[in-house]
């Protein structure tokens, strides 16, 4: 258990260390930061399909698509949905809204909460209730305050709700996956990464091609790190550590200048009020689950 945890905020550390490293790699633009990302990062998707034995569910995965060739057509599309979060991820930091995706982030849980609850009619307990109203008293303060959540916090909230929803409901919820998901990227990505022009990069920043590297390296060693903790560690448990992504984020763009609005109060003080009650709830179930 204890190495678990370990291995797992690892991961959530390098995940949450992505979000200021993308500050390093200017002047690429957030399009060209993704491409790199996904072109570097896949090599060590498949590695990690290779490590934790996912070759049977790949070739199951081949098998669907050979027997109802449409069915392809769901990779792409999560993997439209999770490469976009991915680009807004690493957008974010390099163009002042990287409290507002790290707000979305906040928000993430409560709404696949409650998504949870409507959708697929899972059980909610008295905690995670409260912490669905809380935030939900937050946002709607923030629509009368500002008249709506920022289009960062929502297109995460929306993109990956569905994301999930759609991997749950069509149980393509493995590693195997989201390895396909990370392929059917690669056009794209590709297409991104070649309309850099590297001349005028390089000028700005001569490290440029041992960030790169250093990029895909975090991203894939995070990704590997996160998988072997979902191996040794309960689901509950591993969400919330998951959370400590999301604090390092709201650090991280606090330490890059971002500031907080006064008419922002409202939300973020909702928001960590749910947070603290999810988390709450999941160490109560932790212990019982312990004891029992």
């Amino acid at each position: 258990m204890f190495k678990g945890v370990l291995v797992s905020l690892f991961a959530s550390s390098l995940f949450g260390y992505m979000y200021y490293f993308s500050t390093l790699l200017r002047p690429l633009s957030g399009t060209d930061i993704f491409g790199y990302r996904m072109i570097f990062t896949l090599p060590f998707v498949m590695l990690a399909v290779v490590i934790f034995k996912q070759k049977n569910a790949l070739i199951a995965h081949f098998q669907r698509v050979k027997r109802n060739p449409l069915f392809a057509l769901s990779y792409i599309f999560c993997g439209a949905l999770m490469g976009f979060q991915m680009w807004l991820f690493l957008w974010a930091p390099n163009n002042g809204s990287s409290l507002s995706v790290s707000f979305g982030y906040l928000l993430l849980p409560i709404v696949m909460v409650a998504v949870g609850r409507l959708v697929f009619k899972e059980r909610i307990s008295t905690f995670k209730f409260i912490a669905v109203l809380v935030a939900a008293v937050g946002v709607i303060s923030n629509i009368v305050i500002k008249g709506g959540l920022s289009w960062e916090a929502i297109v995460i909230c929306v993109g990956y709700t569905s994301y999930f929803a759609i991997r749950k409901a069509l149980k393509t919820t493995d590693l195997a996956a989201f390895c396909l998901e990370i392929l059917s990227t690669m056009p794209i990505s590709i297409y991104f990464a070649q309309q850099t022009d590297f001349t005028i990069v390089e000028q700005a920043n001569p490290n440029i091609w041992i960030l790169l590297p250093l990029l895909g390296l975090i991203s894939g060693s995070a990704l590997i790190a996160y998988v072997i903790a979902s191996n040794l560690l309960p689901m509950n448990l591993l969400g919330l550590l998951g959370y400590v992504e999301t604090v390092m984020m709201v650090i991280v763009s606090f330490l890059i200048g971002e500031e907080l609005d006064a008419q922002s109060y409202p939300l973020f003080i909702s928001l960590i009020i749910a947070m603290i009650l999810v988390v709450i709830d999941g160490l109560y179930k932790q212990k019982m689950t312990g004891s029992s």
